[in-house]
């Protein structure tokens, strides 16, 4: 198996930053300042692997958000 390109990887990081609301709310979750955010995703920076890695743990704590979130819309449903 082939790893994912450069442009493949800005690509998707590009579209994990959207999942997170944009730049904005990305870069307070996260802690990197926005402007360095935007250079990541359009390239002018290169992606390191601790970033993608801070991107994926980030992913998880939401994904764990909303699961707790769903939860308690259901119970307020009962």
């Amino acid at each position: 198996m082939t790893a994912p390109s450069d442009h493949a990887k800005r690509e998707h990081f590009a579209h994990c930053i959207q999942i997170f609301g944009g730049p904005a709310a990305f870069s307070r979750r996260i802690g990197i300042d926005e402007r360095a955010i935007r250079r990541f995703a359009n390239g002018e920076r290169e992606l390191s692997a601790g970033l993608l890695e801070d991107t994926a743990k980030e992913l998880r704590r939401l994904i764990l958000e909303a699961t707790a979130a769903e939860e308690e819309l259901r119970a307020s449903l009962d």
